[in-house]
């Protein structure tokens, strides 16, 4: 899975193990979410090695021959359709959001301050 993906079904995760606990595994909402994370897995394979001690699991690798994971992609020192400068880019843009957050409480403190 790509890490949007990971995200949304983390988030299903959460909202299905609250429906099952709460009785409500027939309902459609529980249905549509069993769907829905059975989708997000079919192309997941692989191997995991897990340590399991005192109610606590740990990963200690894994491996898949599906991995989205390229080395050679993630490596500034490949060439490929980016150039570093782009993460300036990048950045700013996605900064965008949190300049402003910050903008609007400063102004917001100031005017507490008077």
């Amino acid at each position: 899975m790509d890490r949007e993906v990971r995200k949304i079904k983390q988030g299903l995760a959460l909202k299905f193990s609250e429906l099952v606990y709460n009785g409500f595994w027939h309902s459609p909402e529980c249905e549509f979410l069993r769907h829905c994370i059975g989708r997000s897995q079919e192309a997941v394979v692989g191997t995991v090695r897990l340590s399991v001690f005192k109610g606590q699991v740990y990963i200690l690798g894994r491996e898949s021959p599906r991995s989205l994971y390229n080395e050679e992609l993630v490596s500034m020192n490949v060439q490929g359709d980016y150039e570093p400068a782009d993460a300036t880019g990048f950045i700013n843009i996605n900064s965008l959001r949190l300049k402003e957050y910050h903008r609007l409480q400063s102004k917001v403190t100031v005017k507490q301050d008077e």
